[in-house]
């Protein structure tokens, strides 16, 4: 599906606006991180993939939107934006997201509705700042805009006693300006990143543990399509399937079966640097590979704690 079709820059999550409601939110914004380092043909691959696991992903929550790619943002337009949001940080490729106002471009009606916004948002005594960034021909520069919504989201909350703080604030709000439309918001929502899933080839996991699910996860965060050799559906293979709701999982097959047909050209362990013996005694006559060999007990208990909750 091509970007477009009806269906980034990254930066850390915005923890100092936790628990914000979305309501009044027009659309979310989503940007991506790797694929923007690839070449345009490839790129717009690999966004193609993006959007159609976006649109899957939702659809499988049945939830429906509209998806569009323009010059390294996606723009998902949903009547269901609190619904859609946790399905949408699960989505690899996805590096954050942003509930966001639409506004027109003029700097009156940014310094309204960012006022309005802000009203929703601040609470007493709390600290802000504004960014701006734009794109196209304005009559203004990105500073005036910070500086002119600034103000109107002062004046729209003095009654609440808040301050600007340029350095260290309680709440930022960004201002997005792309031609004649204006995106507001004030959190960036962090997903997974790495590759779109599917991007890459194919591989199978043995997932008998939490570790053999982890592994799997890692080889699907670096876009691998994952297929799953397991003894039960509801064991640890279980933990995957909100991350792939096209997950397929063969149970009580071997993984040399699995391989052949999948056409699979790889396998993944969930084998650590304390399993040696046990990476020694493979035998496959495909590449096998061992995401967690380098990571420690805490750091493993750590990631399967990120992708048991989000």
């Amino acid at each position: 599906m091509a970007p477009g079709a009806a269906v980034g820059k990254p930066r850390q999550e915005n923890h100092n606006n936790q628990g914000a409601h979305h309501k009044g939110v027009d659309i979310i914004l989503a940007r991506y991180a790797e694929v923007g380092l690839k070449s345009s043909g490839v790129r717009r691959y690999f966004e193609s993939i993006l959007l159609d696991n976006m649109l899957t992903a939702l659809s499988a929550h049945g939830l429906e939107a509209l998806i569009n790619c323009e010059q390294g943002r996606i723009y998902i337009t949903t009547d269901r934006i609190e619904e859609s949001i946790p399905v949408l940080r699960r989505v690899f490729g996805v590096a954050s997201i942003s509930p966001a106002l639409i506004s027109d471009s003029a700097m009156e009606e940014m310094q309204k509705t960012a006022a309005e916004y802000s009203r929703t948002v601040l609470r007493e005594g709390q600290s802000f700042a504004v960014k701006a960034r734009r794109e196209g021909n304005h009559p203004y520069k990105s500073m005036d805009v910070g500086r002119e919504v600034g103000s109107a989201i002062f004046l729209a909350n003095e009654d609440r006693g808040v301050r600007v703080d340029l350095t260290h604030p309680d709440v930022t709000f960004y201002v997005e300006v792309r031609d004649r439309k204006a995106y507001i918001f004030s959190e960036y929502l962090s997903g997974p990143g790495g590759l779109p899933m599917g991007s890459q080839g194919k591989v199978v996991a043995s997932v008998e543990t939490e570790r053999d699910a982890l592994a799997a996860w890692m080889l699907m965060k670096r876009g691998c399509r994952v297929f799953v050799s397991t003894s039960s559906e509801d064991g640890p293979a279980a933990i995957l399937r909100a991350w792939d709701p096209r997950l397929k999982v063969f149970v009580g097959r071997e993984v040399h079966k699995v391989l052949h047909d999948a056409k699979a050209l790889a396998t993944v362990h969930g084998y650590g640097i304390g399993d040696m013996d046990r990476v020694k005694g493979l035998s496959s006559r495909t590449p096998a590979f061992f995401p967690l060999i380098g990571m420690t007990e805490a750091e493993i208990d750590e990631r399967l704690g990120t992708i048991r909750s989000t």
